[in-house]
């Protein structure tokens, strides 16, 4: 997230300037996290929309304050 936030991460996330944490799941198994992340993927923006709005009406960003 730090990479996200300082613009160190290059690729798609530098080049549209996404430094934003509005969703988020905890995984204790990475294999559970990557199938997750690929179901998440696989689903419409419009899912996706709503999976936030559901969990994060505001769009806060959830990573605000962890880099004071």
């Amino acid at each position: 997230m730090w990479q996200h936030k300082s613009g160190t991460a290059d690729g798609f996330t530098k080049r549209y300037c996404v430094n934003r944490l509005v969703y988020l799941e905890d995984f204790r198994d990475v294999t559970n996290a990557i199938a997750r992340e690929k179901q998440l993927k696989a689903g419409s923006r419009a899912k996706k929309v709503a999976l936030i709005e559901k969990e994060n009406a505001e769009w806060r960003d959830l990573s605000e304050g962890w880099f004071a």
